[in-house]
């Protein structure tokens, strides 16, 4: 729903549909139509509220994390199926939040660079959609293809709708079932609702620091120097964060390699 011009008659009418109860609840973010009271309009954003926010608030506590979350950041590991929610501190620092399993996935490690291949994306986006009415039940767009994809895909048909959603299905998505999509969309609604206008989303085909994976994908793919040199690339963002915890400033060069 876009409201271009919230007024009291709107609240009534949310009223109305969803009880003072929930209006009273709504209104708790901001005394204004904010995201989160735009989103909460949807009755699958209210279920993830409601289903998740008392154990998120207990989680956020026992880790010494402020809750509302002031900024998110996203990692997906491909070889790991795991996703990976970190939340901003004051300092500017990242902690990590918690690991969410991917429940199915599709395709092969590397990148992905046309339409119907099946391929998980590579690389360095940011969340551009918030879709509470999916098909697979919530789900959260990324910015795929971004200019590294359009340069290195040669500019040719490289697909899009690529999401972080529900249910367990997958064409080249990250789907976390309904349960775990609950936390991870209303974490990046509270985010957004609190000012974080660009929720960045990294994804990796696996974790650069686990060794075993390393060398053996890496001797795997040795006949493919353009993948390893890719990979190469993503390492070094990957490095950064884990040294200063804090998710990297990321351009493309004219080439399509990333720039740090």
């Amino acid at each position: 729903m876009h409201l271009k011009h919230p007024s009291g008659l709107l609240l009534i009418l949310v009223a109305l549909f969803c009880g003072s109860s929930q209006l009273y609840a709504q209104m708790e973010y901001t005394t204004s139509i904010s995201f989160a009271n735009q989103q909460l309009m949807n009755p699958r954003v209210w279920e993830a509220k409601t289903g998740t926010e008392s154990n998120l608030q207990s989680q956020f506590a026992l880790r010494g994390l402020s809750y509302p979350p002031q900024g998110i950041y996203i990692r997906a590991f491909k070889k790991e199926g795991v996703l990976e929610v970190w939340v901003r501190q004051n300092g500017g620092q990242y902690i990590k939040f918690k690991d969410y399993t991917i429940c199915v996935s599709g395709g092969t490690l590397g990148p992905k660079r046309r339409q119907g291949d099946y391929q998980v994306p590579e690389g360095y986006y940011y969340i551009n959609q918030f879709n509470p009415r999916s098909t697979y039940f919530l789900s959260l767009g990324i910015n795929y293809p971004n200019d590294s994809d359009r340069i290195l895909g040669g500019y040719s048909n490289l697909g899009g709708d690529i999401y972080i959603h529900g249910a367990c299905m997958t064409a080249g998505c990250l789907p976390l079932g309904n349960d775990k999509i609950k936390e991870v969309y209303w974490l990046a609604v509270l985010a957004k609702d609190n000012g974080q206008d660009t929720i960045p989303v990294h994804i990796y085909p696996f974790k650069f620091d686990n060794f075993e994976h390393y060398q053996t994908e890496f001797s795997k793919y040795a006949a493919n120097p353009r993948l390893i040199q890719f990979w190469d690339n993503l390492k070094v963002g990957y490095d950064l964060f884990e040294t200063y915890r804090t998710p990297p400033v990321v351009g493309v060069n004219p080439d399509g390699s990333y720039r740090y």
